[in-house]
């Protein structure tokens, strides 16, 4: 008896703390990619939260709500359901049990994603599914986004600002899509970015304890590495 309790007293010892880590920056800076192999390496849940303002832009397209009317968009905020799988390896996103994976990704969502998500209501909806998920991760979880340092977790173990240029960012994106321009690529994010930066409502914003790191010339397994020794190191202070 007591050698099992020994046992697993050891094991609590050298089990990895948990942690919350906090990914944010703008688009096309490696943020999903980051993630999800920093929590795949470290045995983490995974959320992207991007994800479920697209779909809830998504819902509201697919039930002719007009998304350019805040007061809409407000009332309707309460009404989709929606469920965010946490294992980074394959990351899932239904609404009202529908699998929305795929829909979301759709340029009509794109384009429309910034002013639904700058609506308060449903901020609030969204900030308070993110929080519940976080707080429901044993083993700890990486939350990427672009509020989540400043907003959704402001306690969160660890925050990590990722940025690159634009032209940078405008490359990496243009190599996701097959056909897409560059110039126009380069033109759309310069473009969210203001209004994810400029929004009264948990702005696109750096934390004021947050690691910066330029992912412009590094390589993703080099962002990645990168993140995993700074998560490493505050698991092995707690």
């Amino acid at each position: 008896m007591s050698t099992t309790v020994e046992t697993a007293s050891a094991a609590a010892r050298t089990a990895p703390a948990a942690v919350i880590v906090a990914i944010d920056g703008p688009s096309g800076t490696g943020k999903s990619s980051t993630s999800k192999a920093v929590a795949t390496q470290l045995g983490l849940s995974y959320l992207d939260t991007g994800a479920q303002y697209r779909a809830i832009t998504w819902w509201m397209l697919n039930n002719n709500i007009d998304v350019q009317d805040a007061m809409e968009v407000a009332t309707a905020a309460a009404k989709p359901v929606i469920v965010s799988g946490t294992d980074p390896t394959r990351p899932t996103i239904t609404v009202d049990g529908e699998d929305a994976s795929g829909p979301i990704r759709t340029q009509e969502v794109t384009s429309k994603v910034s002013a639904v998500s700058a609506v308060p209501e449903v901020r609030t909806r969204i900030t308070e599914l993110q929080r519940t998920i976080a707080a429901g991760a044993e083993r700890g979880i990486v939350v990427e986004g672009r509020d989540i340092g400043t907003t959704v977790l402001p306690d969160a173990d660890i925050k990590i600002f990722l940025t690159a240029s634009p032209e940078a960012r405008a490359a990496r994106r243009s190599g996701e899509v097959k056909g897409s321009d560059l110039a126009a690529t380069k033109e759309a994010l310069i473009k969210r970015d203001a209004a994810d930066s400029g929004r009264k409502t948990s702005p696109l914003a750096k934390a004021d304890d947050a690691v910066e790191v330029d992912t412009t010339e590094l390589t993703l397994q080099q962002v990645i590495e990168c993140v995993v020794t700074l998560v490493g190191e505050k698991q092995a202070a707690k």
